[in-house]
């Protein structure tokens, strides 16, 4: 089955088609560093996580881009004496790295900062004045605004007419032809820092949020790449604008236009701006990070999720189930069994991420395995039960939902294990004996710890109570 896509663009789904099948390159928005990752940004950031890794299984190599917005008003605004903007800047980004890993997002390929591209943004502005659809303000503040009216493709995006469209906040609207145009070089203004500013041929000053990105994908991808992602909130203005100063200046862009929903609180998006955001430190405080990144992934990625307690608390059962057949069946398998992740995918898994990543049908299908891989553990049918347990892996692996482990825990599930064995042999002894009392108090010892025991013609094995 072709890997399809819904592309906002062309607001329907849309056959992949790649422009390098042995390379597939991505683009996805990185944050603006201004303060710390709310459960929002993690959700947005696992669902390309998620298609990145669907793409690696399906093609191979992906080249992944994930910017980093370390410049911008709202980190000059909430940058201190104390703390400059660029070391605020340093610390959220910190923060942001250590929540995606958190939640076992992969690394980008590359992860520029918006700061390390500014001569490649100042020679996409001057591309874009000398094809005129750009201007320096008159007013000599050194601003510079790309003119939304040259451009007849503008608001293809999102399918808007210039005439329905706000203005744009971005910049003093003194210097602007229409209020609709927006920002690409940023004036420097009394009062800010003068190491947030850079010379340039309109005066000094720094880049507009849009044009980083368009220049950053360029740089890393090229002047065509094959996916465009985002959050649902950036394809006005962010996406909208990236697509216009791009393509004016002559560039392919990006061939498909991905967005996914967002994490809302009673109806209304989570936003810093709004107040009701959670924040990510906090979420995994309280939650195995396993657990986090199964609740943010059950959803379909383009709609809109709305956490509750029973989110984490469903996540929770849901992997136990998973976990359990994995230790029972690892049992069966002992050291014999390779676990051939790319044959293993079962086609009802791969139809579902191929129809525009349905990972919400995947899981059901990882949990249709799990129910089958014990029916045939409990029939004593190995064979069966090693090939849902090669499934189970495989699809674990894709998904990134395989349980992780350390040294600390490997040491502590170590000596557990040695412990509950030896309960286990003075049991198996008490009932060779026949003094069945002795037999069941150690049995309800080892219940009361909240293990259970379970007896078969291979031996008594136990698991932690799910």
């Amino acid at each position: 089955m072709t890997l399809r896509l819904y592309d906002t663009r062309a607001a329907e789904l849309r056959d992949f088609v790649p422009l390098d099948s042995e390379n597939i390159t991505m683009y996805v928005c990185g944050p603006t560093v201004q303060s710390g990752p709310h459960i929002g940004h993690v959700r947005a950031a696992l669902s390309f996580d998620l298609l990145r890794r669907w793409l690696a299984h399906r093609y191979g190599r992906v080249t992944f881009v994930r910017n980093v917005t370390d410049i911008d008003d709202k980190v000059l605004a909430n940058a201190t004496d104390a703390e400059p903007w660029w070391a605020l800047a340093y610390r959220m980004e910190q923060e942001f790295t250590a929540a995606y890993a958190g939640v076992g997002i992969l690394p980008p390929t590359y992860e520029p900062r918006a700061t390390a591209s500014v001569p490649q943004m100042q020679e996409l502005i001057a591309r874009l004045i000398e094809r005129g659809h750009a201007y320096a303000a008159p007013d000599g503040s050194g601003d510079v605004y790309f003119d939304v009216r040259s451009w007849n493709a503008y608001g293809s995006l999102t399918h808007q007419s210039i005439d329905a469209m706000e203005a744009a906040e971005d910049a003093d609207p003194r210097g602007k032809r229409a209020p609709q145009d927006f920002a690409l070089w940023k004036g420097a203004k009394p009062g800010e820092p003068a190491d947030a500013t850079w010379e340039s041929p309109w005066g000094a000053g720094r880049p507009g949020w849009h044009i980083e990105c368009s220049a950053m994908s360029k740089r890393y991808l090229g002047a065509e790449f094959d996916i465009h992602g985002g959050g649902l909130d950036l394809r006005f203005p962010h996406h909208e604008n990236e697509l216009a100063q791009s393509t004016a200046a002559g560039d392919g862009f990006a061939r498909y236009w991905v967005h996914n929903g967002l994490v809302t609180v009673n109806g209304q998006k989570m936003s810093k701006s709004l107040g009701n955001f959670t924040l990510a430190a906090d979420v995994l405080s309280q939650h195995d990070p396993l657990v986090v990144r199964y609740a943010l992934a059950a959803a379909h990625y383009r709609s809109s999720l709305d956490l509750t307690e029973s989110s984490w608390s469903e996540a929770d059962a849901a992997l136990g189930r998973i976990s359990t057949f994995l230790q029972r069946a690892a049992r069966v398998a002992g050291d014999g069994i390779g676990f051939f992740v790319s044959q293993s995918i079962p086609e009802a898994f791969a139809a579902a991420m191929d129809d525009d990543l349905g990972v919400p049908q995947a899981l059901a299908v990882l949990h249709e395995t799990v129910r089958a891989g014990n029916a045939a553990l409990d029939a004593g049918e190995t064979d069966a039960a090693l090939d849902a347990l090669r499934a189970v892996v495989a699809m674990t692996s894709v998904l990134g939902l395989t349980p992780a482990s350390d040294a600390a825990s490997d040491a502590a599930a170590s000596a557990l294990d040695a412990l509950v064995q030896t309960m286990i042999a003075q049991r198996a002894e008490a009932r060779a004996e026949k003094d069945w009392a002795a037999a069941d108090r150690i049995r309800d010892a080892i219940a009361a710890a909240g293990i259970t025991l379970e007896d078969s013609p291979a031996g008594t094995h136990w698991s932690i109570d799910g």
